[in-house]
């Protein structure tokens, strides 16, 4: 038995990837991994995997004449095995604001070019409530002049990443954009003040903002403009979300 564990080793390991990464697409968590577009393109690779594997076994009759550590091999499968079931066990589960913490907000050049202030200023207010933290993000880095945002409303969802200047005060309505997958993931915000949110809300809440943008009050804070609030709504995570 053992021997034959050997011998099926390499077909056993691609196996188990090959299960488990199917089982999280057909469950629609492929997208906590990878960008939605190359969902697609992994399960046709997935299938071709399987017919690759199902003709290893109808083909490859004969044991290999091997001298493997037979330790080795088993402690392999089973990393292997145990890696698997536990992506398919254990939900999985988004990037939080402990890893947007390691990847500064503020400095973050994604979605810099998301939207312009050329293109932005003559936009209808419609328009502006559908621009993501994303596109806010992308203005708040090219201009902090507040005429400019004088009038345009904003209605963003993210999670709440505490400001390090002034966590007492201050969040960031935070979103991870994903270029290719999540090991890209970069963090970007919008700036929120709301005195003594911690008393009704917590780190990693989803939140829905809406409000205007407005001078920091914050005496500690380094963002010079912050989005004051009309009103903060606890909301649901989204079933993507990540940016793109």
């Amino acid at each position: 038995m053992l021997r034959n564990l050997q011998r099926w080793r390499g077909v056993v390991l691609i196996g188990i990837a090959v299960v488990a990464t199917i089982w999280l697409a057909f469950g629609n968590q492929l997208v906590l991994y990878i960008h939605p577009r190359y969902i697609v393109f992994t399960m046709i690779m997935g299938v071709i995997a399987l017919g690759l594997i199902v003709a290893s076994v109808v083909v490859r009759t004969h044991p290999e004449d091997e001298e493997r550590p037979r330790a080795l091999s088993l402690i392999g499968v089973g990393v292997a095995a145990v890696i698997a079931l536990a992506m398919i066990v254990v939900p999985p589960a988004t990037l939080t604001s402990a890893t947007a913490s390691h990847r500064d907000i503020t400095s973050t050049t994604v979605g810099a070019e998301t939207q312009s202030v050329s293109d932005a200023a003559a936009a209808s207010v419609a328009t502006f409530r559908t621009f993501t933290v994303v596109d806010w993000a992308s203005l708040l880095r090219q201009t902090s002049d507040l005429s400019f945002y004088s009038g345009k409303p904003v209605d963003v969802v993210g999670f709440i990443t505490a400001d390090p200047d002034d966590p007492t005060n201050m969040f960031y309505v935070s979103r991870f954009v994903v270029t290719c997958c999540a090991v890209d993931a970069q963090p970007t915000g919008v700036p929120v003040f709301l005195a003594n949110w911690q008393d009704t809300y917590a780190v990693d809440d989803w939140v829905e903002v809406t409000g205007q943008f407005g001078t920091n009050p914050s005496t500690s804070s380094k963002q010079s403009i912050t989005l004051t609030p009309d009103a903060v709504t606890k909301v649901d995570q989204p079933s993507e979300p990540y940016l793109y």
